[in-house]
């Protein structure tokens, strides 16, 4: 195999693992990607449909592969490894329990394909990085993963909610919009429809939630639009 027909190889197995990650790319995306032609964009996919790769071509949309397909375990480099090991230190000290135990099972999966040598120095890097975030592990909330699932799904969520500012406890119907993190405090941003705004909960100071079935109409603003509105009014207004 010549050197030509390595990087071919090596870009289509990229192509894929694209395809894998994002539902719809055009040839202009991945062409753009791959510094290269739409022409070759086209007959490498041509090249992965012959090979048996079941890509669809949505007309006016771009490629996507057909619903339940999966490509076998992408190997990682030893760089891109390290990458996420050092990320799994930073993690580990984060204040929301359930992101720490779902990284954790994530990042078990990703070594469990590691290359035998990979695994080695990559289990080595990860004894030998430490974070000063948080050195005492204090986990101050459990909510963000659950509240992420609402988020991309759409469903409305019913909290309790203390404000330190009038020590009352409240309760909340809110359509999850974004979630940021300010220091080590994690922030759901949501329209409250107790208040008719968009307002800013702290998930340390969340005491309880309850997703509910009902879903609510995706935003029709975006994330930098809503800091254009709390610039505005000179602040994100915490809740």
């Amino acid at each position: 195999m010549n050197e030509n027909d390595t990087k071919r190889l090596s870009r289509l197995t990229a192509i894929l693992t694209q395809l894998q990650t994002k539902r719809l790319l055009t040839a202009t995306e991945l062409a753009e990607k791959f510094s290269i032609s739409k022409r070759t964009i086209y007959r490498d996919i041509k090249a992965l449909e012959q090979s048996g790769v079941p890509i669809l071509t949505e007309d006016g949309k771009g490629y996507t592969l057909m619903d339940g397909y999966r490509i076998p375990p992408v190997m990682f480099t030893e760089s891109e490894a390290n990458a996420l090991i050092t990320a799994e230190q930073l993690v580990l000290k984060n204040k929301d329990a359930s992101l720490v135990k779902d990284y954790t099972e994530a990042i078990s999966k990703i070594k469990s394909v590691l290359r035998n040598n990979t695994k080695d120095k990559a289990n080595l890097l990860s004894n030998r990085i430490i974070s000063g975030q948080n050195t005492e592990n204090e986990r101050t909330s459990s909510n963000l993963s659950t509240l992420q699932l609402a988020l991309t799904n759409f469903n409305l969520v019913k909290i309790k909610y203390y404000s330190p500012d009038n020590n009352q406890t409240t309760e909340r119907t809110v359509e999850p919009f974004a979630i940021y993190t300010s220091q080590e405090n994690w922030l759901l941003i949501a329209l409250c429809r107790l208040r008719n705004d968009y307002r800013a909960f702290r998930l340390d100071r969340i005491e309880s939630l309850l997703v509910q079935n009902n879903r609510f109409e995706p935003h029709k603003i975006t994330f930098e639009e809503y800091f254009d509105i709390c610039r505005k009014k000179c602040s994100v207004p915490l809740t």
